[in-house]
């Protein structure tokens, strides 16, 4: 038997009553209820309600305990009165009557609360994280992280994936954000980096023959930190299949997501499979981004033509500039008071823009200052390109094509929160496939990849020959789950002469190519075959699961904002001894 417990705390119920049982834990909560005191003691499992009386020995020792100290209890389970059963817990209906308390462990005064959800800042909780980590939210949160993971992993060896680990210290990542740097001690002077990605490795797992491959891969970018971004490292469910299509991709991991999610949320619809594709144009067109959440059901329309040469000069003058026009329908609003429309107009202003104009749709007409300088033919074209009826009404932006499809996409959310249109309580999956291979540099201007650089484009060497850069495709896409990213993948190239044609064409010579990715324009050369692959975030995957907002609320140990780990004061200054051995000298800022 084991010495600390007979049972855990969270698996006692009303079969167990009249058995003596040992439980150990911390101390959740104390009351004391004239003449007997309830000690809530907490572990891993759950929580068990113990009590003592005043005329118990040991009772002076219980009542000096403080919360957060650890216990031992042995004593007999009784069943709670009818009026004290708490059904919100599994052991709501049983006590144990105290025989004896071992205080394993007493604790100081915590710094925060544990066994409530209070307003603690996040720096005081990252700097005693392995207490933040005792509450229940986070600490369900990270048991729901093992669950997944384990989820994941079985699901891929069930589909005849091979796990696979690749390196950590390896050679600088084509991924685009900042790497971390490792000085080597042997190679005097050089460095290895942490992968932001296993790219290259999977890419090569592939031409070693290996058909499905997949891990639980670490990735370690040096980025700034966002709420759905860790500044440090996060994990993705990594796999790449060799012999298939970017269908095959879908059809393959599809059913591994809607299961996980169908599993692990709380009570959600979620999309059923195949998920919607939508063009990367069509995406930016209609929701004015590249991650839409499909929960809102606000479509933007563009209505350049409706105002170009049309009598509202504001509009038709700008369109003569390159401008265009952007619409979004804000249903059964034409009665709302004019405040409402001055707050939007506000709104817009303190985001950079000069203001939302509108158009009110009452008793077939359009109204308002935009609608007396138009048409009545321009307005019915509005009326029905918008699907705007009777009670409608439509804001619309008026800007250089990039800015006007990004701040239309703002405010299509604006005016889904204003509205409260977002449909609650689902899951909504969307593929964004057909992305561009390659765009333009906006610090160089000069072509470069726009997104994965190993991608196949579409049409392979032929549209690289024939097509101007720009309106070359790539076999790219996304998936993307209530607006947020989940995953980046590809059909990835497979042949070195378009590697070599697609590098020139992003400005990279035959050299600077060989130097940067040598190894894989080299294997290509012998074999490799067709293949692809995405990667879908965990660390994402679980805020959303989870209901947080914070990529911090699902990971045990996060850095802060400024990718600090509070808690062991990472990172460090290293000993001179260290700076010695790797023959690095730490040059003075010129400020100090």
């Amino acid at each position: 038997m084991n010495t600390y417990r007979s049972h855990n705390c969270g698996e006692i119920t009303i079969n167990d009553v009249d058995k003596e049982i040992t439980i150990s834990g911390w101390i959740n909560k104390k009351r004391d209820h004239g003449g007997l005191l309830f000690l809530d003691i907490r572990d891993n499992y759950g929580i068990t309600q113990c009590v003592i009386d005043n005329e118990h020995k040991l009772f002076n020792i219980a009542e000096s305990l403080r919360t957060e100290s650890v216990v031992k209890i042995e004593g007999i389970v009784i069943k709670r009165t009818q009026e004290t059963i708490n059904k919100s817990i599994l052991t709501g209906e049983i006590e144990i009557k105290i025989n004896l308390i071992d205080v394993l462990n007493s604790s100081e005064v915590v710094p925060f609360q544990i066994s409530v959800d209070d307003d603690t800042p996040e720096e005081m909780r990252l700097r005693y994280r392995y207490l933040d980590l005792r509450k229940k939210k986070i600490h369900e949160n990270i048991l729901l992280r093992s669950k997944v993971i384990n989820f994941l992993r079985n699901k891929m060896i069930e589909n005849d994936f091979t796990e696979i680990q690749t390196p950590i210290l390896t050679s600088s990542s084509p991924e685009g954000a900042r790497d971390f740097l490792i000085p080597s001690r042997l190679q005097k002077g050089k460095f290895y980096a942490l992968p932001q990605a296993p790219q290259i490795f999977k890419q090569l797992l592939m031409i070693g023959g290996f058909d499905k491959y997949f891990q639980i891969a670490p990735c370690f970018r040096d980025e700034d930190a966002r709420a759905d971004r860790s500044p440090g490292e996060f994990y993705q469910l990594d796999f790449e299949m060799s012999f298939v299509n970017q269908q095959d991709i879908f059809n393959t991991i599809e059913p591994v997501i809607f299961e996980l999610f169908n599993k692990f949320s709380k009570n959600k619809k979620i999309s059923d499979y195949p998920f919607t594709q939508i063009k990367y144009k069509d995406s930016l067109e209609q929701f004015g981004t590249d991650k839409p959440d499909l929960r809102n059901p606000l479509i933007i329309n563009d209505f350049t033509e409706d105002f170009d040469g049309a009598s509202f000069k504001i509009f038709s003058e700008n369109i003569k500039k390159g401008f265009i026009v952007k619409g979004v329908k804000a249903p059964k609003t034409s009665n709302y008071p004019r405040a409402w429309f001055d707050k939007l107009n506000d709104w817009a202003r303190n985001n950079g823009q000069k203001g939302l104009g509108y158009i009110l749709f009452e008793e077939n007409r359009g109204k308002g200052p935009i609608a007396n300088n138009l048409s009545e033919e321009n307005i019915q074209k509005i009326r029905k390109k918008g699907n705007l009826f009777d009670g409608d009404s439509i804001f619309f932006v008026c800007d250089q094509p990039k800015v006007a499809m990004e701040f239309s996409g703002i405010v299509r959310e604006k005016i889904c929160d204003e509205l409260n249109l977002r449909e609650k309580d689902c899951f909504k999956f969307c593929w964004i496939i057909d992305f561009p291979m390659f765009e333009v540099n906006k610090e160089t201007n000069k072509i470069d990849f726009s997104h994965n650089p190993f991608s196949m484009p579409q049409g392979g060497m032929n549209s690289l020959i024939n097509k101007h850069p720009l309106d070359i495709l790539a076999w790219q896409f996304d998936i993307v789950c209530n607006g947020i990213e989940l995953s980046s993948g590809a059909i990835r190239n497979h042949k070195s002469e378009i590697m070599l044609k697609a590098f020139e064409i992003a400005g990279y010579s035959e050299k600077e190519l060989k130097e940067r990715f040598g190894a894989v324009y080299e294997a290509f050369n012998f074999g490799a075959p067709p293949h692809g692959g995405s990667a879908p975030g965990i660390d994402r995957i679980l805020m959303l699961l989870a209901d947080e907002r914070n990529l911090r609320e699902v990971v045990a140990f996060p850095l802060n904002q400024q990718a600090e780990d509070l808690m062991l004061g990472a990172p460090t200054f290293p000993s001179q001894k260290h700076l010695k051995e790797l023959k690095i000298k730490i040059a003075k800022d010129k400020h100090e």
